[in-house]
């Protein structure tokens, strides 16, 4: 099962035990994934349309407790596609009236709009009835990416209105959600790693949060230590390159002029960088016949590279 599907399956065993949140996530489902049907009569209908099984049976369970309403399932299997479609239909132009008026889908002339469930605020007035609504948002039409791979929440929405709309309840949270237009729906997004794991808390999707956390958490320390073994490495590389110089520096001096004629100082370490090419400065420094400094070895190997650069431009040197 992918993550999205982890995360919904918690999701769908959930119910909020107040009314007024348990309209603010129906009024999501019914708006990012349902459809008023108005006969020749005049008579309403609701249809909620999922290709999954606990979307529907979450809807089906939220009817029927807030509303008390039993509603009809009607489940298509589509052979091309191989996938299974499921239709929760509230019938009765009464029982579908009730639920439109409560979830604001439906103006006081009897209008339906389906911008309205989340344009109308009253259904989202308080913080848990907004939890409530991007919970039921996400079951909707939501997804987020495997956590292992790469960091993506988005909601799909149908059309500009939602989208804005869904994206202010979730800035009222502190979420940057971003929106772009993607063929013809307008997706709702967040790709940051800690405000995807603030959503999860929001939409309750508790189990899954610890997860996605603990994934954080081992992603972060391998890149801690890629870091620090690229800087490691880095450091041991440079050290290396500037010993090679040092040496190549010493071998050109000897070739030409002779250790010999170097002052003491210079000639006892360049012997000693001869001998131990892979020595760090501080360890040249102890092996020296009287010990010296970092910064004193530095200074003496430097003289020597200006010595040896002189040399190969046959300038005149001075040896001390």
């Amino acid at each position: 099962m992918s993550f999205s599907g982890e995360i919904k399956e918690e999701l769908g065993g959930q119910i909020s035990t107040a009314r007024h949140c348990q309209i603010a996530e129906i009024s999501a489902l019914i708006s990012m994934c349902g459809s008023v049907m108005i006969d020749s009569n005049n008579r309403y209908a609701i249809k909620i349309h999922t290709e999954n099984l606990i979307v529907a049976r979450k809807c089906f369970t939220l009817l029927e407790k807030t509303f008390n309403i039993r509603t009809e399932i009607s489940i298509r299997k589509n052979l091309i596609r191989q996938s299974v479609s499921y239709w929760i239909i509230v019938k009765k132009h009464e029982e579908a009236i009730k639920v439109l008026q409560a979830t604001k889908l439906i103006n006081k002339d009897g209008e339906v709009f389906e911008e309205l469930s989340i344009v109308k605020n009253v259904i989202v007035q308080q913080y848990c009835c907004k939890r409530a609504f991007i919970r039921g948002a996400f079951l909707a039409s939501g997804s987020i990416s495997d956590p292992e791979k790469s960091y993506h929440f988005e909601i799909v929405c149908a059309v500009r209105a939602k989208a804005e709309q869904l994206q202010k309840i979730m800035n009222s949270f502190g979420i940057d959600a971003k929106v772009i237009l993607r063929k013809k729906s307008y997706v709702v997004y967040v790709k940051e790693g800690a405000q995807i794991a603030d959503l999860l808390n929001i939409i309750e999707a508790h189990v899954a949060l610890m997860k996605f956390e603990n994934v954080r958490i081992i992603k972060d320390m391998r890149n801690t230590v890629n870091r620090k073994v690229n800087c490691e490495t880095a450091n041991i590389n440079k050290t290396v390159s500037a010993a090679v110089k040092q040496v190549e520096d010493i071998v050109y001096i000897r070739d030409t002029i002779g250790l010999e004629n170097l002052s003491d100082a210079l000639r006892d370490v360049a012997l000693t960088r001869l001998e131990y090419p892979e020595a760090t400065l501080k360890e040249l420094g102890d092996l020296l016949t009287t010990p010296i400094g970092k910064s004193g070895v530095n200074h003496r190997l430097r003289k020597l590279g200006e010595m040896a650069d002189k040399l190969r431009e046959n300038k005149e040197v001075r040896y001390d």
